[in-house]
């Protein structure tokens, strides 16, 4: 069995004039939302073996409230995460798939797609929140039968949706 948390960043700001949308960085809201999704993710004792994170300065300060708070594993950067669809991030799972649990800190509707996608079954409370959409650092936690590399769309189970407003 394993696990995939998909997160999707926390709250940023828009972009200043001369930003481009990849450096904008999280408001204040967005570092506390960080902090209390890690912390919420240490009390669940949801704690990734590996994590995979855009490259985005937003995805990348996420990390940093998250590691504040919880432990986060192996970290590797993705400017993919940035730019790929679903199936992208799914094909990006797979080729990293062999730890046993896997936090993957990425964009929407990148994020909430690939839940959607991946969950075939899961709990009613927790589908019933992800079919409301996903916000800023909203969590979705799927276990597998197998191993993440062999992941397919419907073969996961939603186990739980967490969101700010939830904590």
């Amino acid at each position: 069995m394993s696990k995939l948390y998909l997160l999707r960043h926390a709250k940023a700001g828009w972009a200043l004039p001369g930003v481009r949308d990849f450096d904008r960085p999280l408001d204040a809201s967005g570092i506390a939302e960080a902090e209390a999704i890690g912390a919420a993710m240490r009390s669940r004792n949801y704690v990734p073996d590996l994590t995979l994170c855009s490259n985005a300065k937003r995805a990348r300060q996420t990390l940093e409230g998250l590691a504040g708070q919880t432990d986060t594993g192996r970290v590797l950067f993705f400017d993919t995460l940035y730019s790929e669809d679903a199936a992208g991030y799914l094909a990006i799972i797979r080729d990293n798939g062999g730890a046993g649990s896997l936090l993957v800190i990425g964009h929407n509707p990148m994020t909430e797609d690939l839940a959607m996608a991946v969950s075939g079954d899961g709990e009613e409370a927790a589908r019933g929140m992800l079919n409301h959409g996903f916000p800023t650092s909203g969590l979705a936690v799927v276990r597998f039968p197998g191993d993440l590399a062999h992941a397919e769309q419907g073969s996961g189970y939603l186990e739980a949706f967490l969101t700010p407003a939830d904590l």
